[in-house]
């Protein structure tokens, strides 16, 4: 019984620091729980899982930001997520668990070196550039639930107010993780186990959630999102090492 208990308290604990980025920022919480789970499971299992749990916290904060959505951006970057999610739930279908966790981590430690680039993209950015911006967020985060990070230096590199862009991302989220779950499970890959996994680890995350929606008026935005990239970059450098020792 052991080996099962250490995993599962380890991804409820993942789920809990997931929650609090998640609630705070908006963004974040599916890279630390892919990252995070990757450890102790396969892509294949965790990534719907990760999926369904980013619907649970859309939906949980939503309603609270719906007013400052930025919804002629959101249209734009919602066609390209229909455009760029189904390649990606087909890789992740297809290509070998070590293999994935591999290009997981190291798209996430280049998506974090990036994210430190302070140049306004969306200045030069018209409806076909925010449309492949969509593309690329659909594949990533059909093959690896990690479809954050475009968007989110779509959004956080201009400037929009920091709530604006926050309800954004919630929203946008909220829309492209349940297609990428609908891909998910036109492949199969969502199954008993997904939902027991999902029903074991949405207390921790909304518990996450709660605080981390809490703390977000009173803590330094700019403190707050380098220590979410230090965290995502050690996650993605424990994940690549593990993929390859072993």
């Amino acid at each position: 019984m052991l080996p099962d208990i250490i995993p599962v308290s380890f991804a409820m604990l993942i789920l809990l620091v997931a929650g609090l980025i998640r609630g705070y920022s908006g963004f974040g919480s599916g890279m630390v729980a892919v990252l995070g789970l990757s450890l102790v499971f396969p892509p294949a299992t965790l990534v719907p899982v990760v999926l369904l749990l980013e619907v649970v916290a859309s939906t949980s904060l939503l309603p609270s930001v719906w007013g400052l959505v930025d919804w002629s951006s959101l249209r734009w970057l919602f066609l390209g997520a229909l455009l760029g999610t189904p390649a990606g739930t087909y890789l992740l279908a297809s290509i070998p668990a070590r293999t994935m966790r591999v290009a997981i981590a190291i798209i996430v430690m280049g998506l974090v070196i990036l994210s430190q680039r302070k140049a306004d993209f969306r200045r030069h950015f018209g409806k076909s550039a925010t449309v492949s911006v969509g593309v690329v967020s659909g594949l990533l985060n059909g093959s690896a639930a990690i479809g954050g990070p475009p968007v989110i230096l779509f959004f956080f590199s201009s400037l929009s107010q920091v709530a604006v862009s926050r309800a954004s991302l919630i929203a946008f989220f909220l829309g492209a993780d349940l297609l990428a779950a609908g891909m998910s499970a036109a492949q199969g890959l969502i199954t008993i186990k997904t939902w027991l996994m999902l029903s074991i680890l949405t207390l921790p995350l909304v518990c996450g959630l709660v605080i981390g929606s809490r703390t977000f008026i009173h803590t330094n935005p700019e403190i707050f999102r380098r220590r979410v990239m230090q965290l995502l970059m050690i996650l993605a450098i424990a994940a690549l090492v593990r993929s390859i020792y072993t």
